[in-house]
């Protein structure tokens, strides 16, 4: 049987453009021209995905996924155009259950075979999740919205010279901003580590990521600057459109060294840039690594060589990962130490000693 999409947007150049690029899957494509047309034609019929456009009439996307996805949770991909403003917004709409986004055509050249690729990457790998993985996602969803107690005073900002005791390396792509935010609201104020995380984003997007998680958490969250101090108990956003690198000071500070260069990355930041360049700067087993959902192979190799050095890496298991991909390759490698839901790695990571 064929797969179902649905393409969202009030533009008919856009409808044209995502038809025209998405007729080579075979899918059954049907579209809708604002949130109100996509939420009653989502709730008729189960698509495979669903593609959803943010400014639209009568009813705007962010509206239409936070009512699909109480009522009947689908796979959803944002079409975003690359400015802060709908950074902002699409942050609001993966925190409400969509799963991942695309440039909107016009913003980018959607003809140019790298474009065309990605998107027809992200919608192939979103129309294979499961629909219980769909659903558990809305749970968790609901379960982060209810209010927190009174959040403590964030720390001061740290200061140098303070010494590494561990350092915590997670990558994660399709679906992983949620648990990312997770993982840092969840942290506890006291928490002795720096944390380094690498999420596929482009350039415009990581700095409000950044900010959000900031927001969520009882630490301080940074997005990554050339020559910033790796201190204790900060989280570090890696800057989109460059690898982020450590080198060690002669006097034992580490700093972060961007580099520009894409090399053979297909994404920048590249979760291996990181691992590869942690291994040549920290102690094997100081380090503790983390690889979550995603499409492709991004990690492995990094999470090969720490494991080898004598690091210890944890990869999400097939059971929660949205999108077992990145993790799968890891595990098939020999690169994790152990394979764990995402509420235990969580566990494991926020009750390091």
């Amino acid at each position: 049987m064929a797969k179902k999409i649905l393409i969202v947007d009030d533009s008919a150049l856009v409808r044209k453009q995502l038809s025209e690029i998405i007729s080579v899957l075979n899918f059954e494509i049907d579209i809708a021209k604002n949130g109100q047309e996509a939420v009653s034609k989502a709730l008729e019929t189960q698509y495979d995905v669903i593609t959803m456009d943010i400014n639209m009439p009568v009813m705007d996307g962010i509206e239409a996924v936070k009512q699909i996805m109480k009522k009947k949770p689908t796979a959803i991909l944002m079409i975003s155009s690359l400015t802060t403003a709908d950074a902002d917004i699409t942050m609001d709409a993966l925190s409400l259950g969509a799963i991942d986004y695309i440039p909107k055509p016009g913003t980018m050249n959607v003809g140019r075979n790298e474009n065309r690729h990605e998107i027809l990457q992200k919608i192939k790998s979103l129309s294979l999740i499961p629909k219980r993985r769909l659903k558990s996602r809305s749970i968790s969803r609901v379960q982060r919205e209810r209010p927190n107690q009174q959040r403590s005073q964030k720390p001061q900002a740290k200061v140098g010279n303070e010494k590494i005791e561990k350092i915590i390396l997670i990558g994660s792509s399709t679906g992983g901003p949620g648990l990312i935010e997770q993982l840092c609201a969840s942290l506890p104020l006291d928490y002795k580590y720096p944390v380094c995380i690498v999420q596929h984003m482009p350039e415009q997007f990581t700095q409000s990521f950044a900010s959000r998680l900031d927001r969520a958490s009882k630490l301080n969250v940074y997005e990554t600057s050339k020559n910033m101090e790796v201190l204790p108990g900060n989280i570090y956003i890696a800057k989109g459109g460059t690898h982020l690198n450590f080198t060690k000071k002669i006097s034992g500070k580490v700093i972060i060294r961007e580099n520009n260069d894409k090399g053979d990355a297909y994404f920048q930041p590249s979760v291996n840039e990181m691992m590869l360049s942690a291994a040549k700067t920290f102690k094997p087993s100081d380090v503790v690594a983390v690889l979550l959902t995603g499409i492709g192979d991004d990690g492995a190799n990094g999470m090969v060589e720490l494991k080898k050095a004598g690091a210890y890496t944890l990869g999400e298991s097939e059971e929660s990962a949205t999108v077992y991909g990145m993790p799968k390759v890891a595990f098939d490698m020999g690169g994790v130490s152990e394979q764990l839901d995402f509420m235990k790695i969580l566990k494991k990571v926020t009750t390091l000693k």
